[in-house]
């Protein structure tokens, strides 16, 4: 029976990656359970379980009495009876009375896994918690196990633990496979006692090009060079803007990397989406301007702020060559939308000479 017990305890250790001593208290706990549904009123329980030595034991404790019919049965016991299990034993003394793990039966004993296994999902739930913590909102790597025909939505491996990454988080375009290696960004963990914890992981926001950039060059890692905004369109685009604290190093080159090496790397990982890098501004015109590069601009004016309600937009309006307005807006607006997200600001953009109807 013992050797089927700690067989069991191997499996539950190896597939469930719980160290054996927190794994030997949780079964204890679970099997203190059990022995109390059937003796309610035992106060002195007692669960032994040692596998160096192969021992399981469990028994009740209870006080030796000289009467023959005892105040409390359930943890006293009569010193003529105690002498069936102990010759020696004298009055005052404590006996354990062994319990034999057959007599809970099925019940019992199903009792006892349910609280192991509501116990061991605890554990579980506590160590997937602290062990992702440390990795909220930074990047890590994961390795593509499965991808679903249907959805697109796939499983992917982060730490040995399978992890849910759903279609709309991943760059739109690009096409997962069993076996990819690719990096995610840790977006927050959904946590619920009566499920799982879940760890939201994606690929789309902008905050993943800030880490991404942050693990590429080494000058934004150490705070020399500073990403003051960053606007993003997943798949298409992105618009990163940065300042250097220190006029020896310039923070655009600096993020280019020689030969391009540090911006093809988090381009590559992005799956080719495109990054534009621009120096940011203090000065809203001039970063407005800056923005809406590679186009050119002739002037930027500022309009008074509109306000509604609570909300206050900020709002300009961009003069550009005739031949550089597609370009300004960008395609579907591209380019225009991603300069409003990196500067705050609702931009008009406006031909040098109006185009007559």
């Amino acid at each position: 029976m013992n050797k089927e017990i700690f067989d069991a305890l191997g499996a539950l250790e190896k597939e469930n990656h719980i160290e054996k001593d927190v794994l030997i208290e949780k079964i204890k706990q679970g099997i203190m359970k059990a022995i109390k549904r059937d003796y309610p009123m035992s106060e002195h329980i007692v669960v032994d379980i040692d596998p160096d030595n192969n021992k399981f034991e469990m028994k009740l404790q209870k006080e030796v009495m000289d009467v023959k019919y005892v105040d409390d049965p359930d943890n006293e016991i009569w010193i003529e009876e105690a002498r069936t299990y102990d010759p020696n034993v004298m009055v005052g003394d404590w006996i354990d009375i062994p319990l034999d793990p057959a007599r809970f039966g099925r019940v019992a004993a199903q009792n006892a896994k349910q609280s192991i296994k509501h116990d061991i999902k605890d554990y579980e739930r506590a160590k997937l918690i602290e062990q992702y913590q440390d990795k909220e909102r930074e990047v890590v790597s994961a390795v593509v196990q499965k991808v679903e025909p249907g959805t697109l939505n796939a499983i992917v491996t982060i730490d040995k633990n399978e992890v849910y990454f759903i279609r709309k988080e991943q760059i739109p375009g690009e096409v997962l496979k069993a076996g990819d290696m690719i990096k995610v960004y840790v977006a927050g963990i959904a946590n619920s006692e009566k499920r799982q914890p879940v760890i939201r992981i994606s690929r789309t926001q902008r905050e993943f090009v800030k880490r991404l950039f942050e693990i590429e060059v080494p000058e934004i890692a150490d705070g020399t060079v500073e990403i003051k905004a960053i606007s993003r369109v997943a798949g298409a685009r992105s618009k990163i803007a940065v300042i250097s604290n220190d006029p020896n190093v310039d923070a655009v080159g600096a993020c280019i990397g020689p030969r391009k090496s540090r911006i093809s790397a988090v381009v590559d990982e992005l799956n080719g989406e495109k990054i534009d890098v621009i120096t940011y501004s203090e000065d809203p015109a001039e970063f407005i301007a800056k923005a809406l590069a590679p186009a050119e601009v002739i002037r930027v004016d500022l309009l008074e702020d509109l306000v509604d309600g609570d909300k206050v937009q900020k709002r300009c309006q961009v003069i550009v060559p005739n031949n550089q307005l597609s370009l300004a807006i960008g395609n579907k607006g591209q380019n225009a939308k991603l300069a409003a997200g990196l500067t705050g600001y609702k931009i008009d953009i406006l031909p040098q000479v109006p185009v007559s109807e």
